[in-house]
């Protein structure tokens, strides 16, 4: 894929896959392919293995590598394929590789994990990751609000392949004049707080949002979209309502049950275990119902 069409794969619904476990506390490959067919099916056209809603951090590198495979095998052509690396440089460098190396046309560069992050570290440690897979799209994962529109237009400067921006800075003000400083029009930018805040996103210049919400009701993810290129804030307002109690529960407590709360979801569809891996936690048994009830709700 060229660098358009990546950038159009970016501007749609960009799916999070949970990564389910089995009653061993492995990696359930089959029903990690089920769930991707069932996006798929659904409509979905971008996908992200090892994003946070798919506990990227909890998993061993056996297992992200393992994600990553059988997210591209499942794919195939149907959608474009934006894997998630990060940890040191070596290790996000190495991942990207094999991503490449398997045919993903795209990375999402997680957050560097690091106390101490300077605006030239930040720009050095993707520029080393861009720069080892110059065919594929890069993609910034931005969390800190700390950076500044002029230190990413100075990362597009350097690396070409740096197309998009996921930007999941909870102020849409500030994202606004970050992506106004860094270049509106030079990436992509990815509402990364996914649908409760891609109306306010959108309105200052986002054309895509991420989403976890998508692994349970595609249909309702895709109804946002489809408002929001549409222009139609009252069908866009009406999906928000309709699934504001379902994300303010994955949000609490600085997203403490942001993962739990789709896996909690997908068990009472009965399409994968709520299991989930420390630092997570299994929902409270109080809450269990309540989810049943909003999914059972939905068009699902």
């Amino acid at each position: 894929m060229d660098h358009a069409s990546l950038r159009a794969a970016l501007a749609d619904v960009v799916a999070i896959p949970v990564t389910p476990f089995g009653a061993d506390g492995g990696v359930e490959r089959d029903t990690y392919r089920a769930l991707l067919r069932r996006m798929l099916d659904g409509g979905v056209r971008a996908v992200t293995p090892g994003g946070n809603t798919g506990e990227f951090y909890a998993l061993t590198p056996q297992e992200r590598v393992l994600v990553t495979e059988l997210t591209i095998e499942e794919t195939g052509d149907r959608a474009a394929v934006l894997v998630g690396v990060g940890h040191d440089l070596p290790t996000a460098t190495a991942a990207a590789r094999h991503a490449r190396d398997l045919g993903a046309g795209m990375v999402m560069v997680h957050q560097p994990v690091h106390p101490y992050v300077s605006r030239d570290g930040w720009i050095a440690y993707h520029r080393e990751i861009a720069d080892a897979v110059p065919e594929l799209g890069v993609v910034p994962y931005i969390r800190n609000p700390l950076l500044d529109g002029a230190t990413i237009a100075r990362l597009g400067e350097l690396c070409p392949n740096v197309i998009g921006v996921k930007y999941a800075v909870p102020d849409a003000a500030r994202f606004g004049a970050v992506a106004r400083d860094a270049g509106l029009d030079r990436f992509v930018w990815i509402a990364g707080l996914a649908e409760l805040y891609a109306p306010a996103y959108w309105a200052m210049g986002a054309t895509g949002f991420t989403s976890g919400l998508v692994n349970v009701a595609p249909a309702v993810s895709l109804a946002m979209l489809e408002a929001l290129r549409a222009g139609d804030q009252q069908a866009a307002a009406k999906v928000w309502e309709q699934i504001r109690p379902f994300e303010d529960l994955r949000a609490a407590d600085q997203s403490a049950d942001n993962v739990t709360v789709v896996k909690e979801a997908l068990d009472a569809l009965g399409l994968c275990r709520r299991d989930v891996r420390p630092p997570s936690r299994l929902l409270p048994e109080a809450h269990r119902a309540e989810i049943a009830a909003m999914v059972g709700g939905w068009s699902i």
